[in-house]
């Protein structure tokens, strides 16, 4: 029996994607760009999108819209409590109807959320994605995203819409919880590894959003982004750019917000001349949901959503998420002279691409078959979720060492604990706004959780069973009520230790104080929970605060007052665990921040890539916008020390590459590990430059008493910017470089220049990275055997 061309696995992908296309008729091929949503009701809840109850009338049931064929679909495990077993037989039904329904018998491709992990009732959820920046460890975050797309692949899903990769300008925006922080370099490594894993299982990656979409006005949701060509260059598009060509991604998401009056949406120029022509993308770009028809009902930049359909597709937006609004209008569009067929195809021969690639198109797939019951939260998973909880918590403050506790064996643990504050009753908040507890269960009358979270209650219990724990909620976490604050007090006064958690609740567009559409005012702690701190405070108690966030809160006013402070960013369906071994000592501390903590509640929106005049505030303002604890900042159960700065030339050329090491020891009594951080000034520059940068780190793991030599290679793109012109250049001169520990560490500091004349780097071509080895140097005492082949493991390694 003869198949098809597009069906032949014999042939080459360009092939069978030309034959079938060459078949489709005009109303097939926009059928591709599609997709549906089989969405519940939700009542008078918000949606799950952005004006979602705009699009419910109008839409053709399922089984209409499949008819002629249908692109993709939505979220099918993401938008409903369905148990897995149901999930899966519901996309088998909903697939096998999409091949019937297609005249040339062309399955759908299968999005899902998976932000912490794959968006389904019973997944594991893993840390908010700010925890990861917390984590400083790409390899970490790699294996996460590879686990999660095993399970997405297994559940018959293709494509991700994760990772976030926007750059935090204001702690009062809402999503802050969704990115890994403010700095481009960080985000940019841990976000290409994202990619990797993911993809690594099948399951296509989609970056986003595409751009500036955090630099929004004010830190609100959609605002407009008024930011110059330069800072998007040098700061927003720059993990972008790296995950595209270090991560080979998939899929591109646009950004919502109008970049400088131009929504992403219809801007040629980022979606086709930047992404595809200087980058090499070679993916699909799909719209956030409903970001077609944004152009006409928010933007306002076309008249209705035929021209917004022109306009998008024409920009280089291949695919509308997450239903078919405005695409169908293309078919009258190419028909009536408007819309160039060849345009069409350009898009529909991308989709057409990445179904064969993933298998769709091959005789051998059954849509019958698609997915299998699998354990989606197996104990390895969970494990590992335990994993990555400890490695991201940070401990901002120990000024008298009051941590770690001892285990009750040796007689330190406190005999008496108060577990006070909402986020000691509330496992939800260890979860992100993205997770399938607070997304979709968090709506519904019989909420739950949609794994098993335990609480911080049952951590500590577990952690200290010889402890005497006593539990009080408080205050909640937005409803400003005080009335059991007293009995909070009243708690700490009789117990030997107070451990005070306090923070967010993740939610959608304002049910919520941290996720999606919830911005904030203020950066004090929401509702009652700053005068239940205050009040826990008073009472002389020994207290260990414990903020389990996805924004960073101004802790100014407890700064020197709590014994402890301890920095949880949404933790994961673990945190409570994690919570408790950093308390006890188990786990030794190894999170970084990825983002300041601020002084004032005011947050003087900003972040450590700051110029002379966005930090200095002598002579200048009566403001002082610099952090309580800067980007970087971390404390460990272990003593680390820097020493023996080198670096290998004194004046490089405008092309060549500058060795910067030094050696980094564990001088403590126990084994930690050390996020070891590169910083790059450029004293006097063209234009006005940040005061530092990052630009390289690695985290090394350091037996107690051992000693490894750290070595990054530092091409001279690094020092790149985009100059005067708007060409990215670089410029000979001065080059300082800081080694250490956070943004603000001087321990270690030096030099070098760049010779010759200004170079211009040919776009697409600068180098993005800066790679790191790590070798032994000396050990000492009696763990010389075990840190061996710890270095060993370690050695070589690169970013």
């Amino acid at each position: 029996m003869t198949i098809p061309t597009w069906n032949d696995r014999s042939r080459s992908t360009e092939e069978r994607v030309e034959a079938l296309l060459a078949e489709l008729s005009l109303e097939e091929k926009t059928a591709q760009l599609g997709s549906y949503w089989k969405r519940p009701t939700l009542g008078d809840a918000e949606g799950f999108a952005p004006m979602q109850s705009t699009f419910e009338e109008g839409r053709d049931p399922f089984d209409a819209a499949v008819q002629g064929g249908l692109g993709h679909l939505t979220r099918p495990y993401g938008s409903a409590a369905l148990e897995p077993e149901e999930g899966v037989e519901n996309l088998r039904k909903m697939q096998q109807a999409v091949v019937s329904g297609s005249p040339h018998g062309i399955p759908a491709l299968v999005h899902e959320e998976c932000l912490t992990g794959v968006m389904a009732h019973g997944a594991t959820t893993y840390p908010a994605a700010i925890a990861w920046g917390a984590s400083f460890d790409p390899e970490l975050i790699g294996e996460m995203a590879r686990r999660i797309g095993a399970d997405m692949r297994a559940m018959g899903a293709h494509m991700g819409l994760s990772p976030v990769l926007d750059i935090v300008r204001d702690y009062r925006w809402g999503r802050i919880e969704e990115t890994m922080g403010e700095d481009p370099y960080l985000t940019g490594m841990l976000a290409t590894e994202y990619v990797r894993g993911l993809q690594s299982s099948g399951v296509i990656a989609t970056l986003k959003h595409f751009a500036g979409h955090a630099a929004s006005r004010a830190g609100r949701n959609h605002a407009p982004v008024s930011i110059g060509m330069r800072e998007l260059h040098d700061i927003d598009l720059v993990p972008f750019e790296m995950a595209v060509r270090h991560g080979e991604v998939g899929a591109v998401m646009n950004s919502y917000a109008d970049l400088d009056g131009t929504p992403p949406a219809a801007s040629r120029w980022l979606l086709t001349d930047l992404l595809r022509d200087t980058w090499g993308f070679d993916g699909t770009v799909v719209a956030d949901y409903w970001a077609v028809s944004f152009l006409q009902s928010m933007h306002r930049v076309v008249e209705d959503d035929r021209a917004a359909a022109i306009a998008a597709l024409s920009a280089g937006l291949d695919i509308e998420l997450p239903e078919s609004t405005a695409y169908p209008h293309l078919v009258a569009a190419v028909r009536e002279g408007e819309l160039d067929e060849q345009v069409l195809d350009t898009a529909v021969r991308r989709i057409l691409r990445q179904k064969v690639e993933l298998g769709l198109l091959d005789p051998e797939f059954d849509a019958g078959a698609t997915g299998e019951v699998l354990d989606l939260d197996s104990a390895e998973n969970r494990a590992f979720a335990r994993r990555m909880a400890e490695e991201s918590i940070v401990l901002l403050d120990n000024p008298e060492g009051l941590l770690p506790l001892a285990a009750p064996a040796d007689g330190g643990a406190p005999a008496s604990i108060a577990l006070i504050g909402p986020a000691a009753v509330q496992p939800r908040s260890f979860l992100g706004c993205y997770s399938f507890t607070n997304h979709v269960l968090s709506r519904l009358e019989d909420n739950g959780s949609s794994v098993d979270v335990p609480t911080l209650t049952d951590a500590l219990t577990a952690e200290f069973p010889q402890s005497a724990i006593t539990t009080v909620g408080g205050t909640g976490f937005s409803d400003g009520d005080t009335s059991q604050i007293a009995e909070a007090v009243a708690a700490a006064q009789a117990a030997e230790l107070a451990v005070l958690a306090v923070g967010d609740l993740a939610g959608l567009f304002g049910a919520g104080t941290s996720g999606e559409g919830c911005d904030v005012e203020s950066l004090r702690l929401p509702g009652a929970q700053h005068e239940l701190v205050e009040a826990v405070l008073a009472t002389g108690t020994p207290v260990v605060l414990v903020l389990v966030t996805g924004r960073p809160y101004s802790l100014g006013a407890y700064a020197g007052r709590a014994r402890a402070i301890i920095q949880a960013f949404m933790p994961g369906e673990e945190g409570a665990s994690a919570i408790a071994g950093v308390l006890s000592g188990r786990v030794n501390p190894s999170g970084r921040l990825p983002i300041g903590i601020p002084n004032g509640v005011g947050g003087q929106p900003g972040t450590y890539l700051a110029p002379v005049l966005a930090w200095v505030s002598d002579g200048i303002s009566n403001l002082d916008p610099k952090p309580l604890f800067p980007f970087g900042h971390g404390l460990s159960y272990s003593r680390f020390e820097y020493t023996d700065l080198a670096i290998s030339a004194e004046q490089i050329a405008g092309d060549g590459t500058v060795e910067i090491s030094a050696t980094v020891s564990n001088t403590g009594d126990r084994d930690g590990q050390e996020v070891v951080q590169l910083y790059l000034s450029d004293p006097v520059a063209s234009v006005v430059r940040p005061l530092k940068r990052l630009v390289g780190f690695t985290k090394v793991g350091l037996a107690a008493g051992e000693s490894t030599r750290v070595s990054f290679s530092l091409h001279a793109d690094r020092t790149s910017f985009t100059g005067p012109d708007l060409q990215r250049i670089v410029e000979p001169g001065e080059f300082r470089v800081r080694l250490g520990a956070s943004s603000e560490d001087v321990t270690l500091e030096g030099s070098f220049r760049i010779g010759g004349e200004v170079r211009v780097v040919e776009p697409g071509r600068a180098e993005l990275r800066t790679p790191v080895t790590v070798s032994p140097v000396a050990l000492r005492g009696a763990t010389q055997g075990a840190a061996a082949g710890a270095a060993v493991a370690t050695g070589g390694s690169e970013q």
